[in-house]
């Protein structure tokens, strides 16, 4: 476990890969925090805060007193927990695709800056990428990150690494994100690498995610095939609306 890292960091990514791997099966009760203590040779704190991490992604349930157990993600994946698109990927049975367009540091401009908190003419870095499942194109992604965060993907390898499991390496967590949701018409670029006609309907998602201290982490405009993806409402009079994403097979 690195010492760059607070040590929940190391517990929390330990615990994911086990429920990832299958290594904890869906549904298993997770041992006690006494037992998880006892094997990271840690207090409770960072166990709760590993646990916590855990539940925010939605890789575990319980809580007010229900003992934690493992969840695996499901198809139809709520807004309210955070996903990345490789973990969607994951939970499909389907294997992630990117082509990276485009990468690059630039000076935020006056909207920029408002929409990230930064000052004017600040850093920022840039990425386009179309993503897919299995050499299929879903979406095209536009993204804007903060350079705290950003500076980490300028010598990655975005074709092939999770953009937030790297962040995840330097102890960022994307836990919650502000969603819009409307229609567009394709653009010459969504036209070319979602390979459909320039005009065609497409659904997009205006994120913008924050980090488990609440810093704002990115905005992006994310653009779905209409027929590759769909987002569910469901209302209760409870918790109100739940806005969820669903991959619709050709199949």
């Amino acid at each position: 476990m690195s010492s760059q890292h607070p040590l929940y960091v190391g517990i929390y990514t330990e615990m994911a890969e086990r429920i990832r791997s299958g290594a904890w099966a869906e549904g298993m009760r997770l041992p006690s925090e006494e037992k998880l203590r006892e094997e990271f040779e840690t207090s409770r704190g960072p166990v709760r805060q590993a646990l916590a991490l855990l539940r925010s992604e939605g890789l575990v349930t319980g809580g007010r007193g229900a003992p934690p157990r493992v969840r695996k993600a499901v198809p139809s994946q709520p807004f309210d927990t955070y996903i990345s698109f490789t973990d969607w990927a994951a939970t499909l049975g389907r294997a992630p695709t990117s082509r990276l367009i485009e990468l690059t540091r630039k000076l935020a401009d006056a909207e920029l800056a408002r929409e990230l908190d930064l000052p004017e003419d600040g850093p920022v870095v840039a990425v386009s990428r179309m993503r897919g499942f299995d050499g299929i194109p879903v979406m095209l992604e536009r993204s804007v990150y903060t350079m705290a965060v950003g500076r980490w993907l300028l010598d990655a390898d975005l074709e092939t690494r999770s953009i937030y499991q790297t962040f995840r390496e330097h102890g960022v967590f994307p836990t919650r994100s502000r969603n819009v949701i409307d229609a567009v018409a394709a653009d010459p670029l969504d036209a070319r690498w979602l390979a459909v006609p320039q005009g065609s309907p497409l659904l997009r998602v205006r994120r913008t995610a924050f980090d488990q201290d609440g810093a704002i982490i990115d905005i992006t405009d994310n653009r779905y095939l209409p027929e590759r993806a769909t987002f569910i409402v469901e209302n209760t009079a409870a918790s109100g609306g739940l806005i969820r994403e669903a991959f619709e097979s050709d199949d």
